[in-house]
């Protein structure tokens, strides 16, 4: 699988689907491609937040690709014309072979300023080729433990930023708690709070045993 990260929570994965996560471009000072450049099969939102929910509709509507999302937010979307895929914490996707498992987050989810419910805030464990959690937003939480038991997950996208999510202190903790091979740090210095030196966690992680890949906007690694 190749895996690149495309700013804030944003992630392309490329195996036999190609799959956005949370794509936030337009409007994002680090993204280093807009909406309209990427092509893929299936899109991945964990909650209804600007900075994650971002350009999902219009890249659905080119791409004629589902929106995978929280029961609620996919009623919303489907209602705004998408199409959708709406499940539920602890449900598991089979799409054309590749396994989308939605998890617990810790975080608030609605659609800010339309006065809409998002429902709850999520993670995925994406399987194709390779198991892959992308965190979401979240603080730790202690069944981050059972996703590690129950997915293994062999990578593992977390945010470190701070602020609206885990510090890199917290992330430590997930990392203890996951047990992945890999971590790739997200949601950090996008906007002036979530400022950190990914440097300094990737110091901090590897001691426990993790590869730590630090990526610049745009930057891919295959696994």
């Amino acid at each position: 699988m190749k895996i690149t990260w495309l700013g804030h929570a944003c992630f392309l994965l490329e195996g036999t689907k190609k799959i956005v996560i949370d794509p936030f471009l337009d409007g994002n000072p680090t993204a280093p491609l807009k909406p309209e450049e990427i092509d893929v099969d299936l899109i991945l939102v964990t909650h209804g937040h600007g900075d994650h929910l971002g350009d999902a509709e219009s890249i659905s509507k080119r791409c004629k690709a589902p929106i995978v999302a929280v029961y609620e937010l996919a009623v919303y979307l489907a209602n705004r014309g998408c199409e959708t895929i709406g499940m539920n914490i602890g449900g598991t996707l089979d799409y054309e072979g590749v396994k989308v498992s939605m998890v617990n987050a810790v975080h608030s989810a609605d659609v800010v300023g339309e006065g809409v419910s998002g429902g709850k805030a999520v993670g995925y464990v994406v399987e194709d080729g390779v198991s892959v959690y992308h965190a979401g937003d979240t603080d730790v939480f202690m069944d981050m433990q059972l996703i590690g038991e129950i997915y293994k997950p062999k990578v593992a996208l977390l945010p470190i930023g701070g602020f609206y999510t885990m510090t890199p202190k917290t992330a430590l903790k997930a990392i203890e708690l996951l047990k992945p091979e890999v971590v790739v740090p997200m949601h950090y210095n996008t906007f002036p709070p979530i400022k950190q030196n990914p440097e300094d966690f990737k110091k901090e992680a590897e001691k426990l045993g993790v590869k730590v890949v630090v990526l610049k906007p745009g930057e891919s690694f295959e696994i």
